[in-house]
């Protein structure tokens, strides 16, 4: 049974009310609140990088160590989630993105941040984003019915990607243009809100199991996510096919400051700015996925991000125009939300809820643990060769994703995988 079943709120001899809008409304609003100041920190840490060195390689640096924890934590922050109350994991992955603003905060006004500084604070908090998205993830069918995920996932999405992606990097820029500290402090601020926000959510978030019932190890619970993950040819062919995806977007986060920087002559305004523009292309995706849904169905629909990406890549390889590398960074983010919105109703479906924390550990293993191993290769082969071979290497992996994705997500295989659209919404 779902935790939104036994929300409180009943009364004796009637059935809880059915919290689903309000849940989703709250979910929408904390996306919306913590996205926003990750899209300030995503433009600070960077530009902070650009005024210490020059080097692809230590610039793309910062961008790795936020993505780095993918790779290092998620399998065991998956069995924590499983284990623990989703809520009170984001609230503590609130906290640490408050310390470890704070402390570069202060080491901007003294005057003494370095590269050191700003690869352990990436790393604290990519370590928070772990946590958070996980546990975020695992909360939705906990917090909403299947009949309401898709519109659900469709908001949520949508909030990530203008806040994150368009709001986030304008307000962003505009903040550090100002101020390194003005920017910093006005993240600490919104990772505050965030937290009180959740206190709006109804339902239970934490697995309930007999009390009798042995609990496996950690490595037996871990195992017992990659191995449903794997045992479904759906899932595990879109996860490996969103490692390509998440590598390039490692690659485009990790080499655009320095191009934007030197090469477009872009100064942190305009950097900003540029960055928006996936915000731009997620917020029409959001807007747009549940019809193009109904016209085109979601196997075309989740190939326009094939599309996206490989343009978001290629078009820095071969110009240096601004607005060029925008339209295409539109598109990007256009096609990423598509994806999001129809892979996450998928795995919704598909996946039991107490099992939901490791498998999305597992899946985001194979596909966000590759952003931080985008963003160190693309480093490499740009202080190796150039910044425009890099993306053009990337620019091919994509081109070589359309053959298996199509083979796997047809129409039958996508109609058997979306047995929660017949369940009745009482």
């Amino acid at each position: 049974m779902e935790a939104v079943d036994a929300s409180p709120g009943g009364v004796a001899g009637k059935p809880a009310a059915d919290p689903t809008t309000r849940n989703t409304a709250v979910l929408v609003v904390f996306t919306a609140v913590t996205n926003l100041t990750d899209g300030v920190t995503k433009v600070a840490f960077p530009l902070l990088a650009t005024g210490i060195t020059s080097s692809p390689a230590q610039i793309s640096g910062v961008s790795l160590t936020l993505t780095l924890p993918w790779l290092l934590a998620a399998l065991h922050v998956g069995v924590l989630v499983d284990r623990v109350d989703r809520r009170k994991l984001l609230w503590v992955a609130n906290a640490i993105r408050i310390v470890v603003v704070a402390a570069v905060l202060a080491a901007v006004v003294t005057h003494h941040v370095s590269m050191l500084l700003l690869y352990a604070g990436g790393l604290s908090l990519g370590i928070a984003e772990v946590i958070a998205l996980i546990s975020a993830s695992a909360l939705v069918p906990d917090a909403v019915r299947p009949a309401g995920r898709e519109r659900a996932n469709a908001w949520v999405a949508g909030a990530e990607t203008v806040c994150n992606e368009f709001a986030g990097p304008l307000v962003g820029g505009l903040l550090v243009a100002a101020g390194a500290a003005i920017a910093l402090g006005a993240s600490t601020a919104g990772y505050l809100i965030g937290m009180g926000v959740l206190l709006l959510l109804v339902g239970k978030f934490r697995v309930e199991r007999p009390a009798d019932q042995p609990r496996d190890s950690v490595n037996q619970q871990i195992a017992a996510g990659l191995k449903f993950l794997w045992h479904q040819r759906m899932l595990r062919v879109m996860a490996l096919a969103l490692t390509v995806l998440c590598s390039c977007w490692g690659a485009w986060f990790g080499l655009m400051p320095l191009l934007a920087t030197k090469d477009m002559g872009l100064d942190a305004k305009g950097y900003g700015v540029l960055l928006s523009s996936l915000g731009v292309g997620g917020l029409l995706g959001a807007l747009c996925v549940g019809t193009l849904n109904r016209l085109f169905g979601r196997r075309i629909v989740m190939v326009a991000d094939l599309v996206g990406t490989f343009a978001m890549v290629a078009a820095p390889a071969v110009v240096n125009t601004m607005w060029m590398v925008a339209v295409a960074a539109f598109l990007g983010g256009l096609g990423g939300t598509l994806w999001t919105v129809n892979s996450r109703t998928i795995s919704q479906n598909l996946v039991p809820t107490e099992l939901m924390g490791r498998y999305t550990a597992a899946y985001r293993l194979f596909s966000w643990g590759a952003v931080p191993l985008g963003a160190g290769l693309a480093g490499l082969v740009a202080e190796w060769f150039s910044i425009k071979v890099a993306f053009g290497l990337f620019a091919v992996a994509v081109l070589l994703l359309f053959v298996p994705f199509l083979r796997t997500f047809t129409t039958e295989a996508l109609a058997a995988a979306e047995p929660a659209k017949a369940e009745p919404a009482d």
